[in-house]
Parts: C-alpha cells; structure tokens; sequence
C-alpha cells in the first residue's frame, strides 16, 4: 500500500519512501525499538514523520494474551485520520503513508503529517489553573467541546485508546475565545475504527479524560455538563440511563490516578 500527496509524489520521485524516511536525518522525538517519531521539513514546511519497523511475535502473542489487538504499524492511525476528517473532527493532516511485507511480524510502514506549528496541549493549557482558575465561560465552553468530539468520535466507531488532554492540541493564546475553540485530536497510533464500539472501549477513553483532568478543579457540574452534552439527554434521564457507566468511569479514573502517584512517588527514591 502506499499513497502519497501530490508534492511528495514529485519530492520523491524514483526513491523508495519506506526507505527514505528509514535513513532520514530529522529532529527525534521519540525512538522505540519498532517506532522512530520525528520532524522533517520539505519545500520549507513542517512535517512528522512515525516510521514503524516489525513488532516481533512476541510483542504480538503478548498482546494476544491481554485480549489486546496489537498494532503492526501505522495503518490503525492511517484510518483513524482519514475517519476523523470525514466525521468532522479536526486532527493531523495525514500526506503520506505506506506499508511493506505480509508478515505481521516484521511489518514495515510509515505515516507522515503536517505539522501543526504554535500549538500546546490541552494538558499544559489547564496546568495553570491549579494557581489561577479560569473563567466559567472558559471552563464551561472547554468541558462541552471535549464533550462534543467523545460524542462525535464514539457515535462513528472510534475509540482512541489514549484519550488524555495530552493528546487535544489548541492553537497557543493566553485568553482563548470561548464561543471560538479549536482542538486537534493528536496520537491515533492505538486507535480503533469499527462500526460501533464495544462499552469497555468507550468506558477506556471517558476515564482516561476525566484521570487527565482530575488536577485541574473538575466539579460535579463539570461532569454533568459532559454527561448532558456526551449522551444528548436531559440531565436527570442521563443520569438515571448512564449511572452504571459513571460509576465505572469514576472506578477506573481513581485506580489509574493512584496507580500514577505510587509511580511518581517510586521515582523520588
């Protein structure tokens, strides 16, 4: 398989593009031993590049005995942005991706984005507020836009696996326009697309927010908002339909946020 934007087509011309991206030279940011992640320029624009290499057998029967489906290479994120951008949610901008070999195992692919420049994650926007609270409006405006993409993104099958606030980027502004958010859903690597996704997968992504969000003075009426605009439901119908759901949501959130704390804790020694 192998697409490639029409730029690329002529950038590239006459090379092999799993190969090219293999040796280039770029600005890593992250290297595993199946995954180089890193940033490019072509005709002076930005770019990332995540170049996946085989994953072993190993990693593959490891996952099958976790009841995990495991990931081959960049063709899951490949489909989640294409997904996204039909279904109206803003992420990366995929221009390039191809993969090599039919044996799961050694598996060679690549997927290259553009890159989105002045942008900081939703994560470190709210760090703040843990000294200067934000506005009602701003607060409010941000629990119903993360409400309405997890609604968007579940109704249309896809569940991200790593749904944290880490991974919302925002165009950097000291004092965002509440009537006028903009937030890319980044890191679909892990991401699954299927007509409709199982409940253990959508109860995944909901704790996974809300964990990400714990530090950040999220109120109980913060979660109702979510609920209301997250089911489209009358907040008391919500909440009587969905209790079980929030339960575990919550269940799950604590158990990853102590977990988190042991770990943090472990590293100061």
């Amino acid at each position: 398989m192998l697409y490639l934007r029409d730029d690329f087509k002529k950038a590239w011309q006459g090379k092999d593009p799993q190969l090219l991206l293999e040796t280039m030279d770029g600005e890593v940011y992250r290297a595993l031993e199946a995954r180089r992640t890193f940033r490019f320029e072509l005709n002076g624009k930005g770019y990332f590049a995540k170049v996946h290499g085989g994953v072993g057998w190993f990693e593959i029967f490891e996952n099958f005995l976790h009841l995990r489906k495991p990931v081959l290479g960049a063709k899951h994120e490949w489909e989640a942005l294409n997904k996204l951008h039909e279904i109206g949610i803003d992420t990366m901008t995929p221009v390039a991706f191809g993969e090599t070999g039919n044996n799961p195992a050694t598996l060679r692919s690549f997927l290259v984005t553009e890159e989105l420049a002045n942008m900081v994650t939703l994560e470190d926007f709210c760090e703040h507020w843990k000294k200067t609270p934000p506005s009602f409006e701003l607060k409010r405006a941000i629990v119903l836009k993360l409400a309405q993409i997890s609604k968007k993104l579940h109704d249309n099958g896809v569940n991200h696996r790593d749904y944290y606030l880490c991974h919302f980027m925002m165009p950097r502004s000291e004092s965002p326009d509440p009537q006028h958010l903009k937030f890319y859903l980044i890191d679909l690597h892990r991401a699954q697309v299927r007509d409709q996704i199982p409940d253990r997968w959508r109860l995944k992504d909901l704790s996974g927010l809300y964990f990400s969000a714990m530090d950040f003075g999220i109120t109980r009426n913060d979660i109702f908002r979510f609920l209301k605009a997250y089911t489209g439901l009358p907040l008391k119908e919500a909440l009587k339909k969905y209790h079980s759901m929030l339960t575990q949501i919550e269940k799950k959130a604590l158990k990853l946020y102590k977990r988190m704390e042991r770990k943090s804790g472990q590293s100061d020694y």
